[in-house]
C-alpha cells in the first residue's frame, strides 16, 4: 500500500483529471475515478437536480449524499464545505445562510478550486469563497464555522481523526457538522483494498463503520446521530478489474458491506446568538448617539 503522502498525490492527480470530466462519467463510477461502469449509472450520488440553490455547472456527480438536507443550516450561518470540488454543496448552503451568511469551500486541487471559483463570478455570490488546502490543515482559524459540510471526501484523507479534530477545532462551540461519507461492514478483498484507483475512488480509502463513528466520539463531538444509511453496490463489470468471477461471487454472497452514510454531531458548548438584521441597526443607531459605547 502506498504512504499516506503518495496517496494524497494520487488523490489530488485523480481528481485534477475529474474536474474536466462531465456529470455522467463521474457519477457512472466510483467518486468519479474509476472506469465509468455500463451496467450502473449514478452508483453513489443523490439526486440535487430539484434542491433549491442547485447550480448545474458545479455538480461534477462527484457526492454519496446530499449532506446539506441534514445540516440544519440557517439564516446568517457560517459554512465550511470540506472537499467542495466545483461547489455543487457550498451553493446549496449559501441558499440556506441567504446573503447574510457565509459559506467557505475547502480543496486541495488546484483544478478544483479554479473551477469552483468561476462558477462563483457567474453566479455573482460576494458571500462564497474558495481557500486550496487539506482538509486535514484546514485554512480557517479557531472557533468560525456553526456549520460543517462534507459529501464522500474524509474517506480520501488516510488520517480521518486528524481531519475530525481539524472539525472540531474549526466549528464554534455549540456547532454542528454533517457529512455523508462512505464506510464498510466487514473486511474489503486485498484486491481493492490495494488498489489505489480504488482509493481515489472513495471505497479502498473507506474504514469499518464501527471505527468511522467511534472516531467521532473520540474527538469530543456530542449528539452523534446517524441521519442516513444506503448500501453501495460496486457493478461488476468494475469489480472485474480486481477480481476474477468466483471471487466476485463470493464477495457479493459475503458479509461486507460498502454504505453511504451522513453523520451528524456537536461541538459542545453554548452557541452565540446572532443579531437580527434589526438588532444589528439598533446597536449601530445607540453607538451613533452615544460614542462612548462603542
Amino acid at each position: 500500500m502506498k504512504s499516506p503522502e503518495e496517496l494524497k498525490k494520487v488523490v489530488q492527480d485523480r481528481y485534477a483529471k475529474i474536474a474536466k470530466q462531465g456529470k455522467a462519467e463521474n457519477a457512472a463510477s466510483c467518486c468519479g475515478a474509476t472506469s465509468p461502469s455500463n451496467k450502473v449509472y449514478n452508483i453513489m450520488m443523490d439526486d440535487y437536480s430539484n434542491i433549491e440553490g442547485y447550480v448545474s455547472d458545479a455538480d461534477l456527480g462527484l457526492g454519496c449524499g446530499l449532506p446539506t438536507e441534514f445540516a440544519k443550516i440557517t439564516k446568517g450561518d457560517t459554512v465550511v464545505d470540506l472537499g467542495s470540488g466545483a461547489g455543487n454543496d457550498c451553493f446549496v448552503a449559501r441558499h440556506e445562510t441567504g446573503p447574510e451568511g457565509k459559506v467557505i469551500g475547502i480543496d486541495f486541487t488546484p483544478t478544483m478550486i479554479q473551477k469552483a471559483r468561476e462558477n462563483v463570478e457567474k453566479i455573482g455570490f460576494n458571500n462564497v469563497e474558495f481557500r486550496e488546502g487539506d482538509i486535514d490543515n484546514i485554512p480557517i482559524s479557531n472557533d468560525q464555522a456553526d456549520v460543517v459540510i462534507s459529501n464522500c471526501v474524509l474517506n480520501l484523507v488516510p488520517n480521518k481523526q486528524d481531519v475530525l479534530a481539524e472539525i472540531f477545532r474549526v466549528l464554534k462551540p455549540g456547532g454542528h457538522f454533517s457529512i455523508s461519507d462512505i464506510v464498510l461492514v466487514g473486511q474489503l478483498p486485498a484486491a481493492l483494498k490495494n488498489d489505489a484507483e480504488m482509493y481515489a475512488g472513495c471505497v479502498a480509502g473507506a474504514i469499518q463503520k464501527s471505527d468511522y463513528l467511534n472516531f467521532i466520539e473520540e474527538a469530543g463531538f456530542q449528539n452523534m446521530t446517524l441521519q442516513k444509511e444506503k448500501p453501495v453496490v460496486i457493478p461488476e463489470d468494475i469489480l472485474s478489474k480486481y477480481m476474477v468471477k468466483e471471487a466476485i461471487e463470493a464477495f457479493n454472497q459475503g458479509k461486507v458491506g460498502i454504505y453511504s452514510i451522513s453523520v451528524y454531531a456537536e461541538k459542545p458548548g453554548e452557541k452565540t446568538k446572532k443579531l437580527t438584521v434589526q438588532e444589528k441597526v439598533a446597536i449601530t443607531n445607540a453607538c451613533d448617539s452615544n460614542s462612548g459605547c462603542c
